[in-house]
């Protein structure tokens, strides 16, 4: 499964994969006796870093053995789309003002599915999307998710706010008790860091609920 990295990206989504095997989408097929991920690993490698293949010119990249110009190039294109995006910053990050917002944003991927999956939207002080991190794959319940997890990446990246994301792969968006239970923990546990939980958007087939909306678990927050 791990030189698979599109099934992979399509299954549990792209914040999942690996730096070597974001390259290896990018590169797509390796050499002889070399899978493509093997192949990025080594290329990472040899330029210690992302930082440092954005720093290399495209003769230095070509000359690694199994990339070539046109590997090089789609290198170099894929890391000036994201030296643009960070030089952008807030004037193009989404922002949030609802949950329909939070659905354009990640419920339509979520829709298809076929496993639950949890996720974090990560927000600044403008409510502006800084990053959606996958928590959890499987059942997301009070029971089997620790709540340090949740919140680990919104103190990495200083958010200020965050809104849980989930899908029903039945496609009944209707939040059960374990849904509102886990809300309430989240939100308690969001006052002792100083984290405003926003929202719990529960998305099923061409639907989505918001729990905050329906007055479950925020009321008595």
């Amino acid at each position: 499964m791990e030189d698979r990295p599109r099934e992979r990206l399509i299954t549990y989504g792209a914040s999942t994969l690996t730096t070597s095997e974001l390259l290896a989408l990018i590169l797509n097929t390796g050499v002889r006796g070399e899978s493509v991920v093997s192949m990025s690993q080594r290329l990472l490698r040899e330029f210690h870093s992302l930082t440092g293949l954005l720093r290399a010119d495209l003769v230095q990249i070509t000359e690694v053995r199994g990339i070539g110009p046109a590997g090089a190039a789609k290198i170099k294109a894929a890391l000036e789309i994201g030296r643009r995006l960070a030089v952008a910053g807030d004037l193009e990050r989404p922002k949030i003002g609802s949950p329909e917002d939070i659905f354009q944003i990640v419920g339509i991927e979520m829709m298809a599915l076929e496993q639950e999956q949890l996720r974090v939207v990560l927000l600044n002080t403008k409510n502006q999307v800084l990053s959606v991190k996958t928590v959890y794959q499987g059942s997301a319940n009070q029971a089997n998710v620790r709540i340090g997890e949740l919140f680990r990446d919104a103190v990495r990246h200083t958010a200020v706010g965050i809104v849980l994301v989930h899908n029903h792969p039945s496609g009944d968006p209707t939040p059960s008790s374990a849904d509102v239970s886990l809300t309430s923990e989240v939100i308690r546990a969001g006052k002792l860091l100083d984290i405003d939980v926003l929202d719990h958007v529960v998305v099923g087939h061409g639907t989505y609920v918001s729990l905050k909306r329906l007055g479950l678990a925020f009321r008595q927050a």
